[in-house]
């Protein structure tokens, strides 16, 4: 599908990129992921020929249909949101060669009844109402704009799928759709995202882009993390190994190679730890190691955090809210769902006095000071001021040390910190606000998807100061890795309404499933939680006849109404069982074949680890990076073992069972 190598980029005295490489086929799905700035949307560029790289070459199978989501802007013209949606009019970013040209409709192509029904289907599933698909689509905002272009690219349905970072545009309920979506794509997708969730659900291959370089794992994010952990920590180990081995040829060359007898010894350990430098193992520490520190705490405030009654609220003839009810106490960790538009940054900027209710209460606790995100970050940075600065403002007692530590966990590094607040980009402001809510926390915090912008790290990074928070925290995301982590109370919104699940995610998920179900009960006329459907299919057989000798059956009646003698009953039943006992048989040389296997590869691990411990490793050109690449290898290949070992083993348990 495609094939790259060689790939190298340098920007403004960066390299972007060495000799990178990746072979994508139909049907995988691969994450690309790295810190913000490593290069993956400048890599998509190159691949789809809009920026050229310094060296490499890019193909794409001949004929092979690629689309593009951009991360930020993709363009618009005069047609509507579903003539947009069916490609009328607009470039579709499909080729076979990965340029932005070609593959699109000229707007008096006839389109099938089928194909609008689809594209409103898949319009529908991104939250647009049957309304939106006359609108003209240049009325939309940006990020509707965005959905529109991905219903297009999901309607053509290219062989390559490449989206940069799709879930940014995407409320929660239209990301699972997406999510859902997704899942049974026919083709090839390559997706950079920071959404943890979305990856794990969706990726077979993970490719990391870390130190100008891409590293391919096999499985989702978290398999990713695993086999990386295990890497790492060899790596250290052959590091290790290779500097006690420099170490003691340099002991050497400095003790002897002023003597004239030992002076050839020591030129030749010389060349020896030159060879050993060139090939030492680059270690950098994981991007996900934040460190573990203590952010600063809010005041204690009263019991309840705060309560609104009877609150009324519209946006002129719109009405929004009629006499609803909210509180919440001190502690609670909510997070709010719903559809696009239900209300919910609404009810978010009523509680934090943003916006004015027209009619109804507003009470916060005692004690109890709040914090708007998006609010905070209007009101307190300064232009004038650099990031460094910005961070330190805090009447908090915190050293210099520590906020540069927070900056980083938030992408702030090295010369960024130095950065003047009116430079920032929109992104780069709210990571700042951010940073500066953590340093100085109200006991109140209320956050609009606070994640936007941030790299998987810094999502981490976030939720470890956020489970620190002792106060309150009111909070929207389309994160579902991040509410996981955070929310312990769940408030869908809905309709003017609000229905409160006092648990976490998850127990919403499984509350409203059953609700569901009862739903479906109750239609179809059964008893609740009891769902009517088919009988089982298979001569499953309803008997007749008397009993013979022994009280059973002389005769069987299927239910299709053939007669079956007994004999010719316990003829297919013995059939029945020898099958099930070879299929048994089968399954149990495969689980031990898996199991030899698995055995084998901790034994080569072990010994592969300890060769690298060995210094006489290093004596021999490349036998280093040799054990290396095997060793890596074995990484990769152990978690798909150990998935295979425990699908198998759960058939055969379920089979002997």
């Amino acid at each position: 599908m495609l094939t790259f190598s060689g790939l190298t980029k340098s920007f403004g005295g960066r390299t972007l990129f060495e000799d990178a490489a990746l072979a994508l086929v139909t049907g995988d799905r691969v994450g690309l992921v790295g810190p913000n700035g490593a290069g993956k949307s400048t890599l998509f560029r190159i691949l789809l020929g809009q920026e050229t790289a310094d060296e490499g070459t890019v193909s794409f199978v001949r004929g092979a249909r690629v689309g593009i989501l951009p991360q930020e802007s993709a363009p618009v013209g005069d047609e509507t949101v579903l003539d947009l949606t069916l490609g009328h009019g607009v470039q579709g970013h499909s080729s076979g060669d990965g340029s932005a040209e070609a593959g699109h409709h000229d707007g008096h192509e006839p389109v099938d009844g089928e194909t609008i029904a689809r594209a409103k289907r898949i319009l529908a599933g991104l939250a647009f109402r049957e309304s939106d698909y006359d609108r003209p689509a240049r009325k939309l905002s940006g990020g509707w704009v965005m959905r529109a272009h991905l219903a297009r690219l999901l309607v053509s349905e290219p062989d390559l799928l490449m989206l940069d970072e799709p879930t940014n545009h995407l409320d929660l309920e239209a990301l699972l759709w997406v999510q859902n979506y997704l899942r049974s794509y026919p083709g090839a997708l390559l997706l950079i995202s920071h959404d943890r969730e979305f990856l794990n659900q969706l990726c077979t291959h993970t490719v990391e882009v870390r130190q100008a370089r891409l590293f391919k794992y096999t499985g989702n994010y978290e398999s990713y993390l695993e086999q990386r952990e295990v890497t790492e920590a060899a790596l250290a180990a052959s590091a290790k190994a290779q500097q006690r081995r420099i170490d003691q040829l340099q002991e050497f060359v400095d003790r002897f190679r002023a003597k004239n007898t030992k002076a050839a010894q020591a030129q030749s350990k010389m060349k020896q730890i030159e060879r050993l430098r060139e090939e030492m193992v680059e270690i950098t520490p994981s991007d996900a190691a934040m460190g573990e520190f203590q952010f600063p705490q809010p005041e204690r405030g009263g019991l309840r955090a705060i309560r609104v009654s009877r609150i009324h609220f519209a946006y002129g003839d719109l009405k929004i809210y009629e006499g609803i009810d909210f509180e919440a106490e001190r502690g609670q960790r909510i997070v709010l769902v719903g559809p696009n538009g239900a209300g919910k940054s609404t009810l978010l900027k009523l509680l934090a006095g943003v916006l004015k209710p027209s009619k109804g209460e507003h009470q916060l606790g005692h004690n109890v000071r709040a914090g708007y995100f998006a609010q905070y970050r209007l009101d307190t940075l300064k232009p004038e001021r650099t990031v460094l600065e910005e961070g330190y403002d805090t009447p908090q007692r915190v050293t210099e040390t520590f906020v540069r530590t927070v900056l980083g966990s938030f992408l702030f590094r090295g010369d960024d910190v130095f950065k003047r607040v009116s430079i920032l980009s929109g992104g780069e402001k709210s990571r700042l606000a951010l940073v500066k809510l953590l340093l100085d926390p109200p006991n109140l915090l209320l956050m609009d998807e606070p994640t936007t912008h941030l790299d998987l790290a810094s999502v981490d990074a976030l939720i470890g100061a956020l489970k620190q928070f002792e106060g309150t925290l009111i909070f929207i995301s389309h994160d579902v890795h991040f509410i996981r982590a955070i929310a312990t109370h769940v408030v869908h919104v809905r309709g003017g309404r609000l229905t409160q699940y006092p648990g976490g995610y998850d127990y919403y998920l499984e509350k409203t499933r059953q609700a569901a179900r009862d739903g479906l009960t109750s239609a179809a006329g059964g008893a609740p939680g009891i769902t009517k459907g088919p009988p089982p299919s298979g001569r499953t057989g309803a008997m007749s006849g008397s009993p013979g000798p022994g009280g059973s059956m002389a005769v069987v009646t299927a239910t299709d109404g053939e007669t079956v003698s007994r004999k010719d009953q316990k003829r297919m039943d013995a059939e029945t069982r020898q099958a099930r006992a070879k299929d048994r048989r089968e399954l149990q040389r495969q689980v031990k074949a898996l199991e030899v296997e698995i055995a084998r590869l901790e034994v080569r691990e072990k010994e592969l680890v300890a060769e690298l411990e060995l210094p006489e490793t290093y004596n021999t050109p490349g036998r280093a990076m040799a054990v290396n690449r095997e060793l890596q290898h074995v990484h990769v290949r152990m978690p798909a073992l150990h998935e295979e070992w425990e699908r198998e083993a759960e058939r055969l348990q379920t089979m002997e069972g």
